[in-house]
């Protein structure tokens, strides 16, 4: 299933799962609340007016900075600053018989300098944000590994730069400007540009840069919508029917990993079914077998140290960014809100105040919340290629306990309801399989012994702490052998009339699947798991190999019959090729399907392949799709689990979701579990002593003060942008010195040249940004002056003052300019 780390679970928002926890005695609530309600609010002043007013508790989503800047506009109220999202812009690059402008590379590249970057982030967003380059923002975990090969592209808005380049490549492919606007064989070049209208920020982008494209001279053809309408025409259709060129795209998250393997195969390799055609065999696809190699290595960890891992991750990023397909625009400082009677809020790294740790340690007086959401549904709801908007994300990540999460602030793998012990030798060095060690023959439909002779890079023995299901069930092996059987058959190379493939779920398996070499159980909680997997971190090893389910087997079943038979499908592309709906099990239409096909198994006393072996007689099964039966009778949908809480209701009418906390002997956790993550201390830089003026001929010494830190990154880079020096110093009683030689410092220009400093810690990985020039000059240690008085005119007659008026407000504005740059800037 695609919630084990083997199966993926994705994005736009993307979440690595798996590791460590063992406990022995069970809780009866996880929450300190009973309940939790969902409503939606499209219009957030609305929602931040209701927050004040206490008929909202939180807002799950953002608000504008400019309504919270005052402290009377901050009375009532809790305000949390978070960064993870971010906008790009989507480009459809495909070939067709009719002329797309975007399918020559240069001319997509050239929309980099036709952007305004820093005008999203100063005047849309506020100052609230940054500039982006690549998908790895400032407070991504890798950005300090790779952060001269995202300035080597040297992005500045530069609107003539890009008209020069997209009329070369027009002109080189036969197009021609009559009366200021491109033609292409008689015919008028038309951009469709699908552009966000709940977001007010990437409707401002796609407006902006519309006007930006027509006075280049495209004729642009604006379409206005939601995602539930960018599913179907923007992600569901054929690229070469184009339908679309431009989207404006955003993207949240509802976790923070430190090393992600994820990202840069998500947003810019084909294999990942993400980018324009999304595998589908019957649609035009973007091809890039180049950063296909490299994303799938990362992915995989075919590498045998962090710096082969970071250089695998810059010719990813620069290939990526040179292709143009996806174009990165800005990360943003998000502003959530929630009332001042609100306590236990978790203010996560990249997913905010919407963590799936908040509603689970938050405390009100009456025990519920209610909840404020920008959307209340916009995609599918299942555990295969559903999930994959960051409204739905919020609310299941609520019902649903992963084996292994990402701490929220370290990236790091940590426990949720699996221990383990990894044993490998290394990367080259392989360890025994035993030799009734299992796998799926996707042949023969059985589970077969691997034999003997077997070998595998890692050996993972897993504790699962298994609990019950929503229904009432209790978790067994057998719900961890149909995740495996899925995985495995869903992940197999697609044959001839092979119907077991999914186009968006089945590329990202098969990369998980091929690494599996066989697994054992050892009782009714224990697994070994042997696999072709190897990271220098061993939680990693874990995490790739966890096996899970969020869903009990019975439901995947009929979910998958329900696939197999035509009905349906699971992922959103599947579902516009062959003309069906996407699987979605909160939905009444879908849940009955799912009991219909339940009723057929119990009928004719079904059960399934993979679990014929199981110890159990017919009395299990028909236990296990009654109380599934009986779930879907009484809530009217099909969405179970092992989560905190449990979905009570949906209401399409009302824009709401209801769910309670789940009170059960089985559940593992007490209230207040994750109370730890409340208050974390973030890095800060103090102050910074840099000499206002630089002899290019003697040494530099830079001291930082900070605090709650363990080091510092800093990049020194001359006037061309050209990183001089870089560099990682440790810190002492918070103070750290970065020094340059002689040698060092003559690499610097005559002039102004910037220095940026990152201070990290361990124990939160989003570092303090401090960024400030400094004036380099040869032989010199003070800063020049004019002395005016003794400006003299050398002929009679002529008079001089407009020259030394000219020259003192040359200076003033030097001046000017120098110290707003050493301002520490807002990140």
């Amino acid at each position: 299933m695609s919630d084990m780390k083997f199966c993926l679970v994705f994005l736009a928002v993307i979440v690595l799962l798996s590791p460590l926890m063992l406990h022995t005695s069970f809780a009866e609530k996880g929450t300190f609340v009973d309940q939790v309600k969902f409503i939606q609010y499209l219009d957030e002043n609305t929602a931040l007016e209701e927050v004040r007013n206490g008929n909202l508790d939180i807002y799950f989503f953002r608000v504008s900075s400019d309504r919270i800047e005052s402290s009377e506009a901050r009375e009532g109220i809790q305000v949390f600053e978070s960064t993870g999202g971010s906008y790009s812009m989507l480009v459809n690059p495909s070939v067709s018989e009719s002329f797309n402008p975007f399918s020559i590379t240069e001319l997509r590249f050239a929309l980099n300098y036709l952007i305004d970057r820093n005008l999203i982030v100063n005047e849309l967003i506020g100052g609230y944000g940054n500039a982006m380059i690549s998908n790895y923002g400032i407070f991504s975990a890798d950005y300090l590994s790779i952060i001269e090969e995202l300035e080597s592209f040297h992005f500045k808005y530069n609107p003539a730069l890009a008209d020069e380049i997209i009329s070369h490549e027009l002109e080189e492919a036969g197009a021609e400007k009559i009366d200021g606007y491109w033609y292409y064989n008689g015919e008028q070049i038309e951009i469709t540009f699908f552009i966000r209208s709940d977001d007010p920020v990437r409707k401002s982008i796609g407006g902006i840069l519309s006007s930006e494209l027509e006075k280049t001279g495209f004729k642009v053809n604006k379409d206005f919508g939601d995602l539930n309408k960018a599913f179907v025409v923007v992600y569901g259709s054929n690229p070469a029917d184009q339908k679309w060129h431009l989207y404006t795209e955003g993207w949240g998250s509802s976790g923070f990993a430190k090393y992600d393997s994820v990202g840069l195969a998500q947003m810019y390799s084909p294999w990942f079914s993400n980018m324009p055609g999304n595998n589908d065999p019957t649609y035009w696809n973007y091809k890039n077998d180049y950063i296909d190699s490299i994303t799938k290595k990362i992915y995989v960890s075919d590498f045998k140290s962090a710096e082969e891992r970071s250089s695998l991750i810059k010719q990813a990023t620069k290939e990526g960014v040179s292709e143009s397909v996806r174009i990165f625009l800005a990360s943003k400082t998000d502003q959530y809100v929630a009332n001042d009677s609100i306590d236990g809020i978790i203010n996560a790294l990249g997913a905010g105040v919407p963590t799936r740790f908040t509603t689970m340690n938050a405390k009100s007086e009456d025990n519920s919340l209610v909840v404020g959401v920008k959307q209340i549904y916009q995609g599918a709801w299942n555990p295969i290629s559903g999930f994959s908007d960051v409204y739905s994300n919020q609310i299941w990540l609520n019902l649903y306990d992963p084996g292994v999460f990402s701490h929220p602030f370290t990236g790091k793998i940590i426990p949720i309801r699996t221990d383990w012990q990894v044993e490998n030798f290394g990367s080259d060095e392989k360890v025994i399989v035993p030799e009734d060690a299992i796998l799926w023959n996707i042949d023969t439909q059985s589970w077969e012994n691997v034999g003997a002779g077997s070998k595998a890079t890692s050996k993972i023995t897993f504790d699962l702490t298994l609990g019950n299901w929503h229904h009432g069930e209790a978790m067994d092996m057998n719900d961890i052998l149909y995740s495996l059987y899925f995985l495995q058959e869903w992940g197999s190379e697609p044959q001839e009339g092979d119907n077991t493939y999914d186009s968006e779920y089945s590329p990202q398996a098969m990369q998980n699947a091929k690494t599996l070499v066989g697994i054992k159980q050892i009782d009714d909680d224990t697994v070994e798991v042997y696999v072709d997997y190897w990271h220098f971190d061993e939680a990693e090893i874990a995490a790739w190999a966890a096996p899970w389910s969020s869903m009990p087997w019975e439901i995947v079943a009929a979910s998958e019959d329900a696939v197999l038979d035509g009905k349906v499908s699971f992922s959103r592309s599947g579902s516009v090729s062959k003309s069906v709906n996407w699987l979605s099990l909160i939905v009444p239409n879908d849940a009955n399907m799912i009991k219909e096909q339940l009723a057929e198994f119990k009928e004719i006393k079904y059960i399934p392949p993979s679990l014929q072996d199981s110890e159990h007689g017919w009395q299990y099964f028909e236990q296990r799709y009654d109380a599934a039966i009986e779930w879907i009778d009484e809530n009217g949908h099909a969405v179970i689990s092992n989560g905190p809480f449990y979905l009570d209701n949906y209401s399409p009418e009302s824009r709401t979701i209801t769910i309670n906390s789940f009170d059960s002997a089985g559940y593992p956790f007490d209230a207040g579990k994750w109370e730890e993550f409340e208050q974390i201390k973030f890095p800060k830089i103090t102050n910074v002593e840099v000499p206002n003026v630089v002899d290019l001929k003697k040494e530099l010494s830079v001291r930082v003060h900070t605090t709650d830190s363990s080091a510092i990154h800093y990049f020194i880079s001359n006037s061309k942008g050209e990183t001089v020096t870089s560099g990682v110093k440790s810190i002492s009683n918070g103070l750290s010195e970065i020094g340059l030689t002689e040698k060092e410092t003559l690499q610097l220009d005559v002039g102004a040249n910037t220095l940026k400093v990152f201070a990290s810690s361990e124990e939160a990985l989003r570092p303090d940004v401090y960024e400030t020039s400094f004036l380099v000059v040869e032989g010199q240690t003070e800063l020049p002056t004019v002395p005016i008085s003794e400006v003299e005119s050398s002929s009679e007659g002529t008079s001089y003052t407009g020259i030394v008026l000219a020259i003192i407000g040359a200076i003033i504005v030097g001046i000017i300019v120098y110290i707003r740059r050493k301002r520490k800037r807002k990140s």
